[in-house]
Parts: C-alpha cells; structure tokens; sequence
C-alpha cells in the first residue's frame, strides 16, 4: 500500500481490524504519518502499524446508512 492510500483509507476517528491479531479487537485511528497508523485498539492498547506491512481492515459500522 502506498502512502497516499494510506493518507486517504485511514484518518483519524477510523475504525479498523488487525487481521493478524483478532483479539486485539477494534480500533480507532489516532493518527496518520506516511504509511504508520496509529491505533487505539480495544485489548491492546495503542499501536503504531505500518500499513506497507499490514492490511487493516476497515470496519463498517453501518452507521452511515442510518438516518
């Protein structure tokens, strides 16, 4: 994944999944420099990824289709 994608996949308030470590449950995105996100997950804490070597995996809540 490129930078760019990552600057525009991932911004702040986003919630995302770790594939490689489920139970470390949802995450919310603090930050984005370049390719290294950082995310506040449910069980683990706060992490730095770099997404050149993870794909999160972005959770869809559904709450844009409420009205």
């Amino acid at each position: 994944m490129t930078r760019h994608i990552a600057a525009s996949l991932f911004a702040p308030g986003v919630r995302v999944r770790h594939p490689g470590q489920p139970d470390w449950g949802i995450g919310q995105v603090q930050s984005v420099v370049g390719a290294r996100v950082t995310v506040n997950f449910e069980h683990a804490g706060k992490r730095l990824i770099n997404v050149e070597v993870v794909d999160l995996q972005v959770v869809d809540d559904g709450s844009r289709d409420r009205h």
